[in-house]
């Protein structure tokens, strides 16, 4: 994601493309700053736990977030795809079924399931832990 929002801020062709799907879509004119920031963030996000060392539940939290902005970044590619007033040369590699953008889905799911079962298994760990310990506290 990082890597498709840049190319999109610095190759013209690519960025060409992008600003046609936008417009042809009939999407308003601020998606198409909106669709690069938020490609850039989301692919940031993914990468941000492997570059420090997080608590466990604030790295699931991260993953699930960038998750939850892929999902929403997928949705919108789907409706792109579906809208008939864009031609198949913008969109990638011309395929005019959103067979791409169904796959990438496909795999924030299974990225999210994990770090979503992870993130309920640390929150209920941490909250027997406070438990546990005003019960000590209050003998």
């Amino acid at each position: 994601m990082l890597t498709f929002g840049l190319l999109k801020v610095v190759n013209p062709t690519i960025d060409g493309w992008f600003t046609v799907q936008i417009q042809q879509s009939h999407l308003p004119h601020l998606a198409i700053p909106m669709g690069k920031i938020g490609e850039i963030m989301t692919g940031l996000l993914f990468l941000l736990p492997r570059f420090r060392t997080w608590p466990e539940r604030w790295e699931d939290r991260i993953v699930l977030l960038a998750c939850s902005s892929l999902l929403l970044e997928m949705l919108v590619a789907i409706y792109v795809h579906l809208q008939p007033g864009v031609p198949p040369e913008v969109l990638p590699l011309g395929i005019k079924r959103p067979v791409i953008p169904l796959l990438v889905l496909l795999l924030d799911v299974i990225v999210a399931i994990p770090a979503w079962k992870n993130s309920q298994v640390t929150h209920a760990a941490s909250a027997r832990d406070v438990v546990a310990s005003a019960s000590v506290r209050s003998r």
